[in-house]
């Protein structure tokens, strides 16, 4: 329905015609004429013939200029209308009563008449055609160029599987996200392939890295970690392979990575190895179902904080997956037993688990898994609501673990310890590690230590009900024990302390005690023993009761350590180190006394002048009585020191400058943060040092400018400088 009838089209144009007739007839009587250019644009051209004509007329010019004027207006609405309704333009173009111009701003063009002043109306932009008119009988026609783009999905499909080169399937994916997401559908298999030389692999995008294992490999983070990425990825790299080891951690919160993503990936990355998905909340069973039914080859997967992946996702990947060897599960509260069975059942090849925190997990889970997989080497349990049962499974079952690490099982007795030692299964166990467990327990740790012959390495923490006791048990059986860490275990004394030497004299390499509050430095009388020849390193750490004692009686049971650590000792002086250092014999390699603040530079003399020839680290921090005379004695006697730390100490200038004019010394790390009387009188000394340093922290030495800070960034461009 037009908004113009054929009467009004009529009408318009009579009267147009009658309009321009009358203003050539005046204008031939005025003793002008008119040409017409350009349609809307009339240029009055004198005529020199009829110029002694007189011009009178009854109706003034500049009313005939409004009525000339207004008439055009009228064409210029009507004219759409008036070719629409004789079959000269089709379509709905125009807007019937609507503005004339396609821009508003062009009304200013408009201009009034005027005494000898021309009609004028700027040119309009020509519209943009996407195909020419093409002239067909009497009617015009425009033909629609054909378009890639309204092809379906499954014709781009079919065109984008037979490109003969990786180099076109990735400048596809350049061209539009659903290009782009197309490509990324396509399965390796399905590709048409053809032989790609070396150099075009070689010249392809090096968006991605190889791993230390020979595939490649990417990691995103973050806003990095998006479904668009990991389909260019996907693409990119199809023709290399694919990614043989894919990391995400934490997503994007508006384009996260999703199951799409995965899916992508399942696509273009069949030779997949390892996947590692890190509080990815937006991808659930359906992307890691498309990985399990497209990478066969996957045997590491790690899932972290993946509240929308259940154990449908996790059968999924046992069953297609029976390669996996490594699998890592936390804070994932919807897998539970139905997942570890079936892991157990199709994954013979599994010799990695790691369960945290994931309360889905219970006995019956832990049971299927052990029960079923015979190979297992390396288990960790932390955060679950096990109890005594999975305990005892895992005394029965593995035969083959050599790690075990027992995390925060609150629901664990000292029944549960007892049976799995008395399991006779774990033969071959070398490390164990119990933290936070207090069913750990002076007959628990003992059983432990006759049912495992092969123990060498063991870390207690926080075990709150075990006591001299059972520490003294435990070293008597477990003959093979090479390394002991106890922190936070309050119950151990000096005499517990003290008994694991005299009974584990013979292999145990290191002993380490960590905030053990229930050292007190009493003078014992030592029975007549060897001493302990095997240990090589000391470690005793934020434990106040420990003072000179304690150390003069280690002086004389340890005559062959080499690393030393000391720290937060405040009841340790000059008299209790002092028989320590000059009782080793094999040389000290590495000493830490950070913390100590009664040990003076007599101390560091004495370490200088006797294991100056093996000492390469020496960490002072915190040894507020240390001074210049220490830096000297370094200086002089420690030729292969390449790590001194003497934060916080009394050092000034004049030490900084021994330090650089030593001969043999070659420094690679030095410390002096909170050296508040070095300054920057230590420029020079500190340039020169600097030929052999990697490492140097200024960090609140107050008496050295910003200027001199920024001296030392521009000389030292090697050096990793903290300031």
């Amino acid at each position: 329905m037009r908004s113009c009838s054929q009467q009004s089209h009529i009408v318009v144009v009579v009267a147009f015609f009658f309009a321009l007739l009358f203003a050539l007839v005046r204008g031939f009587f005025r003793g002008e004429h008119y040409r017409f250019h350009h349609p809307g644009l009339i240029h009055p051209c004198p005529c020199p013939k009829f110029s002694a004509f007189p011009v009178s007329s009854s109706i003034p010019y500049a009313f005939f200029s409004i009525w000339l004027n207004l008439h055009v207006l009228v064409l210029n609405l009507c004219l759409p209308d008036f070719l629409y309704m004789f079959g000269l333009l089709a379509g709905d173009d125009f807007c019937p009563m609507g503005s004339i111009y396609a821009n508003p701003k062009e009304a200013s063009f408009f201009l009034p008449l005027g005494p000898q002043v021309d009609v004028y109306f700027p040119p309009r932009k020509r519209s943009r055609v996407n195909a020419p008119f093409v002239l067909d009988g009497e009617w015009f026609e425009q033909k629609q160029k054909a378009s890639i783009e309204a092809l379906p999905d499954e014709c781009l499909f079919e065109i984008f599987r037979r490109l003969p080169a990786g180099e076109d399937r990735s400048a596809c994916a350049c061209v539009s996200k659903r290009w782009l997401m197309l490509l990324s559908s396509i399965c390796k298999n399905e590709i048409c392939t053809k032989n790609t030389s070396v150099e075009n692999v070689e010249k392809e995008g090096d968006d991605v890295e190889f791993g230390g294992e020979g595939y490649l490999s990417r990691s995103l983070e973050g806003k990095k970690a998006t479904d668009l990425r990991l389909a260019a990825i996907a693409v990119g790299t199809s023709s290399r392979g694919g990614l043989g080891k894919l990391s995400i951690r934490g997503s994007n919160m508006v384009r996260g990575v999703t199951s799409l993503g995965l899916k992508a990936v399942a696509h273009g990355c069949p030779s997949l190895k390892a996947l590692s998905l890190w509080n990815v909340s937006t991808v659930g069973d359906e992307g890691l179902i498309e990985i399990a039914n497209g990478c066969h080859q996957l045997e590491k997967l790690d899932l972290c904080k993946c509240p929308a992946i259940t154990d449908m996702a996790l059968i999924a990947v046992a069953k297609n997956c029976q390669n996996l060897t490594e699998l890592s599960l936390e804070s994932c509260p919807n897998l539970g037993n139905e997942g570890l069975k079936a892991i157990g059942k199709f994954c013979s090849n599994l010799r990695s688990i790691s369960i945290k925190d994931c309360t889905g997990v219970s006995d019956q889970g832990v049971a299927g898994l052990f029960s079923s997989s015979l190979l297992l080497t390396k288990v960790k349990l932390q955060s679950l609501s096990v109890s005594d049962l999975s305990l005892a499974v895992i005394g029965h079952y593995g035969k083959s673990v050599t790690d075990l690490v027992l995390n925060c099982l609150t629901n664990v007795s000292e029944r549960g310890f007892w049976v799995m030692g008395n399991g006779n299964g774990l033969q071959k166990l070398k490390s164990l590690t119990v933290a936070s467990c207090r069913g750990l327990t002076d007959v628990g740790l003992e059983a432990v230590g006759k049912g495992c012959p092969n123990l060498k390495i063991t870390h207690l923490h926080q075990c709150a009900f075990l006591s001299d006791n059972g520490l003294i048990s435990f070293t008597k059986a477990a003959s093979s024990l090479e390394s002991l860490r106890m922190e936070e275990c309050h119950r151990i004394s000096q005499f517990g302390f003290f008994s694991v030497l005299f009974n584990c004299g013979a292999k145990l390499k290191a002993l380490s005690l960590v905030s053990c509050f229930g050292i007190k430095d009493l003078n014992l009388v030592l029975p007549t023993v060897s001493p302990c020849e095997s240990l090589r390193s000391l470690s005793i750490c934020n434990c106040p009761g420990f003072g000179n004692a304690s150390l003069t009686v280690l002086g004389k049971l340890c005559p062959q350590l080499q690393n030393v650590e000391l720290t937060g000792l405040e009841g340790v002086t000059d008299a209790g180190l002092l028989p320590l250092l000059e009782s080793s014999e094999a040389g000290l390699v590495k000493v830490n006394l950070g913390g100590c603040i009664n040990v003076t530079d007599k101390v560091v003399s004495s370490l200088a002048n006797l294991h100056g020839w093996t000492l390469e680290n020496l960490n002072l921090d915190g040894c507020k009585n240390i001074s210049d005379a220490s830096m000297m004695a370094i200086a002089e006697n420690c030729a292969l020191l390449c790590d001194l730390d003497v934060s916080k100490c009394a050092i000034t200038d004049a030490g900084i400058a021994a330090l650089a004019h030593a001969k043999q010394i070659n420094l690679q790390v030095l410390s002096l943060s909170g050296c508040t009387l070095v300054s920057d009188r230590s420029l020079p000394a500190l340039r020169i040092l600097g030929h052999t340093l990697l490492g140097l922290n200024i960090q609140h030495c107050n008496a050295m400018n910003s200027s001199t800070v920024d001296t030392l960034v521009e000389l030292l461009w090697r050096c990793d400088i903290l300031s």
